[in-house]
């Protein structure tokens, strides 16, 4: 049987707003409408003594003991305890990035682990559609058939994602990973990529369990070039802490340097790096990796309204006009767009300025992360109107 997808997630949706002046897009609508949160509530504690974003320092401080050498992961290292020396008696991975932060966490019980003394984390599970389900060869187990079939079941808040991989999930469920990840980083911690399925068909000490070679997925992208486009994410989001553009800029610098094959992942990695540029004050630099990923992909709205505020930083207002008329176009309910348009045009064309913000704030009213710029748009109004 093969894995059948049931829902998707759409990790290059993560934006960016400048809170004054001009506005910079996401690559996402403006003004979604916040679905709510899935059920995540569990009596199954495995992030005991850590955190997602914790120092390796602080990390080591209290698991040195009990760890194996680090391997290599990428640019970072993945530090591990054996399910000999783990509190969770599971095969325990914490993966850090190369700036040290712990940015995913995987916990795999090759022999499953029973749900039955869990039934908070059992009715979470109930609650959730899988995202994927397929079957799976396991030969360790010690309650089940070798064969079996299997769950992928995904939840989370509002920066971080956990993925269980359940078998019998609607009989007597079996877990037999999770893993935890900061949002940037989830398609590198998917357990059903092939190098995570793999440890539960062979042991920590290397024992055995057939392997399906056909299964799993694999990245058609560099896995250098993966890491780095979520290590730039991270850093140019706050999703650890403070934002950190320089370390944004090295990251998308080296995502685009180590190549992608698809087009979109190397447009939207120069469309970040220009973003990443025009917050460091290099607006050339942002203007060429704003044109180079339009190059690629013509008619994105976010990149069009991002390259407009950047040509009227340069002081070319006709040209940074277009492109945001552009940006409308192509999604007429893009309110930041209309809202440079607005703020770009009350000098030249006042009329089209009132305009475009009463459409605004029509398009964002009740909109928390809006008030500012709401607020700023009917004082405006009022003004044009006089």
């Amino acid at each position: 049987m093969r894995p059948f997808p049931m829902s998707t997630r759409n990790w290059l949706s993560v934006g960016l707003l400048i809170p004054v002046g001009l506005v910079l897009g996401c690559a996402s609508s403006d003004a979604p409408v916040r679905p709510p949160l899935p059920p995540s509530k569990s009596d199954l504690v495995l992030l005991v003594s850590t955190t997602l974003c914790q120092h390796k320092a602080d990390f080591l401080n209290k698991h040195l003991s009990a760890t194996q050498a680090p391997k290599t992961w990428g640019s970072g290292e993945e530090w591990i305890i054996s399910e000999d020396r783990s509190a969770s008696h599971s095969h325990e991975s914490y993966f850090f990035d190369e700036d040290g932060l712990l940015v995913g966490a995987l916990f795999t019980f090759p022999r499953g682990l029973d749900m039955g003394p869990y039934p908070v984390l059992r009715d979470t599970l109930s609650r959730l559609k899988p995202s994927l389900e397929f079957y799976l060869n396991v030969a360790q187990l010690e309650t089940k058939t070798s064969m079996e079939s299997s769950s992928l079941l995904e939840t989370g808040d509002e920066k971080s994602t956990t993925q269980y991989l359940v078998i019998g999930l609607r009989d007597r469920p079996i877990l037999l990973q999770a893993s935890f990840t900061i949002d940037p980083y989830v398609r590198l911690f998917s357990p059903y990529r092939r190098e995570f399925l793999d440890r539960l068909r062979h042991s920590a000490e290397g024992g055995g369990g057939q392997t399906m070679e056909s299964q799993g997925t694999e990245d058609k992208e560099p896995f250098p070039s993966l890491q780095q486009f979520a290590r730039g994410q991270t850093a140019q989001l706050a999703y650890c802490g403070e934002k950190n553009y320089d370390i944004a800029l090295d990251a998308y610098k080296r995502a685009i340097a180590s190549g992608f094959t698809n087009k979109v992942w190397l447009a939207e990695a120069r469309h970040k790096l220009g973003v990443a540029f025009l917050i460091k004050g290099q607006v050339e630099q942002a203007k060429a990796e704003l044109l180079q990923s339009l190059a690629l992909r013509p008619n994105v709205p976010e990149v069009l309204n991002n390259l407009g505020t950047v040509q009227v930083k340069l002081g070319d207002k006709v040209a940074g006009l277009m492109s945001f008329e552009r940006a409308i176009v192509l999604r007429p309910n893009y309110a930041l767009a209309r809202y440079n348009l607005a703020e770009t045009s009350e000098a030249t064309n006042p009329k089209r300025a009132l305009s475009e913000y009463e459409t605004y704030v029509a398009i964002v009213e009740g909109i928390p992360e809006e008030a500012d710029r709401i607020v700023h748009a009917k004082e405006r109004i009022k003004v044009l109107k006089q």
